[in-house]
């Protein structure tokens, strides 16, 4: 099993929102992830100071395998020569030398992908060709039995509420060309709500088969939470089986005193369309569960919990 703490849309800088940042911090060493996903916006204004506080905050998040991703808030918008010239220098500075990468943990290929488009279209973000390419080399190599995963940040299919966003342009051929690749999971940012989900539910695809599961996650450390999530913080827990894809949407809560889970999510694995034998989760995701008729399973049952943290 591959465990995986996926937060977004940090913002360091005026929207930030500290106490919510340390329960984060908190949560990820509680959890032990195996990889730590981070789709973008680290910074609100890309200034060089909340690129430093962005950067002592990774460095304080557990020592493992991780992915990042630059947000449009991650080039300059104000300062317009810099963002023509050299949108991308603090980024480069401070979070990684990369703008497009590939991470693999054993059982797991991931290819990053920069979505911000400082010159042409800082909100919408853009995925050129030459990026779509470079995917499909890397999961031509990667191994057999590999999840492939991609992450963005900005979206590939739109919330189902009323806030009306549109996805990125050309999302259905991008879509199209990423199921061609075999990819399972594509994750995201971007929204400042979560949204999960298959590809089919927004685009009929050219393979009716399976499609992708779409994990967004909402903003993790900021007040800028949008629709149900407004001024709510939240992150994504997802765990990798061999048959199954589990994941578990973490909002955080005054009630609760910190983190608790709002929502859990499974999907068949492998190019299969469904569960020949339905699973039955345990904790940890292991497989047990209560037989036909017992009551629903506690959230302990599950293997998930809630996470405390300060309030």
């Amino acid at each position: 099993m591959i465990t995986i703490i996926h937060g977004s849309d940090l913002h360091f800088g005026e929207p930030h929102d500290s106490r919510a940042a340390e329960t984060f911090l908190a949560v990820t060493h509680d959890l032990e992830p195996d990889l730590l996903v981070l789709s973008g916006d680290f910074t609100q204004r890309a200034k060089v100071q909340e690129f430093q506080e962005a950067r002592e905050y990774l460095d304080r998040l557990p020592d493992v395998p991780r992915v990042v991703t630059p947000g449009n808030h991650d080039v300059p918008l104000y300062r317009v020569w810099e963002r023509l010239v050299r949108p991308f220098d603090n980024y480069r500075d401070h979070i990684s030398p990369e703008l497009d990468s590939v991470t693999r943990v054993p059982g797991m290929t991931v290819v990053s992908l920069n979505s911000a488009a400082p010159r042409r279209a800082i909100v919408n973000g853009r995925i050129d060709a030459h990026q779509i390419e470079f995917a499909r080399d890397v999961f031509a190599r990667s191994e057999p039995h590999d999840l492939k995963a991609v992450v963005a940040h900005h979206h590939l299919a739109p919330a189902p509420d009323y806030e009306g966003d549109h996805p990125l342009p050309e999302a259905r051929k991008i879509l199209d060309a990423f199921e061609s690749m075999g990819v399972e999971l594509v994750m995201g940012g971007h929204l400042h709500r979560a949204y999960i989900g298959n590809s089919l539910d927004v685009y009929p695809g050219e393979d009716r088969d399976r499609g992708i599961v779409v994990v967004q996650s909402g903003t993790t450390t900021s007040r800028r939470g949008r629709a149900r999530e407004r001024a709510k913080t939240t992150f994504n827990l997802l765990r990798i089986h061999p048959d199954r894809l589990e994941i578990v949407h973490y909002m955080h809560f005054r009630e609760a005193g910190g983190f608790a889970p709002f929502s859990f999510h499974v999907y068949p694995r492998g190019g299969r369309p469904f569960f020949s034998d339905p699973p039955a989760m345990g904790r940890a995701g292991e497989e047990s569960g209560p037989a036909s008729g017992d009551p629903p399973p506690s959230p302990e049952e599950l293997g998930v919990s809630y996470l405390k943290g300060t309030s």
